[in-house]
């Protein structure tokens, strides 16, 4: 009896072994596909991102704390492959807003980015979006705005009324005809010959002349302002200070979603031409900067999270439509 059972004993060893071996090897199995689904891929630092603007960046209502959006407009790659593609969107809280001569500055405190299938992931900051040259643009503001098309309408009505003070109205000499004589000798005679004023070409001298100081007085107005603003549409470059890590499979993807469904860009805005004195002041009129007819809110799923059920959706707000901004014609 007691050999039968040694015999036995192995037998029960085996098995029970060859079920670990089993339960180790789908472990292992099911290790290695959570390692390949979750692997990384790095963007180096250093890495510049093509951005535009999605809405106005105006000093006058931006401030420390703020949001602003933007969308990549060129693909991003790490090695030979395509990890942000374009339409991406990135959201950055605002730091500090300078302007250097043509060129916006927006230093940012932190920056998001949001891809198409919801996959979002932080960009430690700073981080410093700059415009091209030229696209920060003076902001004078309504009221600046209205007295830059007053102060030559003003100038214009001033002048004339100056020189229509100081011209001469018209009137009418006298004279003894033939020269000598003195009336009532007989042939004598008197002829009134009238003599133009000069009030109408003093009135117009001291239009022009006041129109052209105002003219000068406006551009003044406009260019003292401290504030500017960087417009939807305007192009911008960031520079990565620190690599950043995202997940292989998310920007697969993101990658596919943007091929499938191609995100709609902000149209890059052409460079805007600000105001400019001309040789010789002159009334051309008043003109506007370009206004914009707004964009709707883009809402991206949330990405779905661990029992398949999707997070709370990304917003990125749209832009209210602006009309253009008045200015002297140049």
């Amino acid at each position: 009896m007691l050999c039968l059972r040694c015999r036995f004993i192995p037998a029960t060893l085996i098995a029970a072994l060859l079920a670990t071996l089993a339960c180790l090897a789908q472990d292992s199995s099911q290790s290695s596909q959570s390692n390949s689904t979750g692997a990384a891929v790095r963007v180096a630092g250093g890495t510049r991102l093509a951005l535009v603007l999605t809405q106005p960046v105006q000093t006058r209502y931006i401030h420390h704390g703020d949001d602003i959006y933007a969308q990549v407009t060129d693909p991003v790659s790490a090695g030979n492959q395509v990890v942000i593609p374009p339409g991406t969107f990135v959201q950055g809280t605002v730091d500090k807003i300078s302007r250097q001569g043509g060129r916006g500055e927006i230093r940012l405190q932190s920056m998001a980015i949001t891809f198409p299938d919801g996959y979002v992931t932080p960009v430690a900051g700073p981080i410093t979006l700059q415009t091209t040259d030229g696209y920060a643009l003076k902001d004078p503001g309504s009221k600046r705005a209205a007295s830059a098309i007053l102060l030559p309408l003003a100038g214009v009505g001033a002048g004339a009324l100056i020189g229509h003070s100081v011209g001469q109205a018209d009137s009418t000499v006298t004279s003894n005809f033939p020269p000598g004589c003195m009336p009532p000798q007989f042939g004598c005679t008197t002829i009134s010959t009238p003599v133009m004023g000069t009030k109408g070409k003093d009135t117009a001298i001291g239009a022009a002349i006041g129109g052209a100081a105002g003219m000068i007085a406006s551009i003044f107005v406009l260019v003292s302002s401290h504030h500017y603003f960087m417009p939807a549409g305007a192009p911008v470059q960031a520079t990565l200070q620190e690599p950043i890590t995202l997940q292989e499979n998310e920007v697969a993807k993101a990658i596919q979603q943007s091929q499938e469904h191609p995100a709609a860009i902000q149209p890059i805005m052409a460079l805007p031409a600000p105001p400019s004195m001309p040789d010789t002041p002159t009334d051309h009129g008043t003109c506007y900067t370009p206004g914009t007819p707004g964009t709707p809110d883009t809402v991206i799923p949330g990405a779905p999270g661990p029992d398949g059920i999707p997070g709370p959706p990304t917003i990125i707000p749209g832009t209210p439509p602006t009309q253009g901004t008045p200015y002297p014609c140049p």
